[in-house]
């Protein structure tokens, strides 16, 4: 089993930064790839990055591709994704979610971001 709890989320005006922040525990070696999602009023959830551990990769979806940025503190199990330039269609439930091998897919709670104009 692998637990997820994101943070950061909150509320901005168009043009600021959030970092947002996916600590990881349980069976963390398990897990083959991680990635950010995220989920707006009415919308399909839709995907933001993903980091494949295995291949050796981290691609990002055009949705955001030039205003986000992964990064990892692997010594405090955390992935964070910095976001930049933020707009009002940004705003939605980010989440985090983790890929093993063996027992499936596991996501955070979320947290929700706000971008006024």
């Amino acid at each position: 089993q692998v637990h997820l709890v994101e943070s950061g989320g909150g509320v901005v005006q168009a043009g600021g930064s959030l970092r947002l922040s996916c600590v990881a525990s349980g069976n963390i070696f398990s897990i083959n790839a991680k990635a950010w999602y995220r989920q707006a009023p009415g919308r399909q959830r839709e995907l933001v990055a993903f980091r494949n551990y295995v291949a050796g990769t981290l691609t990002y979806e055009d949705s955001m591709k030039g205003r986000v940025t992964v990064s990892e503190d692997r010594a405090k199990n955390t992935m964070y994704l910095q976001m930049n330039n933020l707009k009002p269609e940004d705003t939605a439930a980010y989440y985090c979610a983790a890929e093993t091998a063996q027992d499936g897919d596991f996501w955070g709670q979320g947290t929700q971001v706000f971008v006024s104009s």
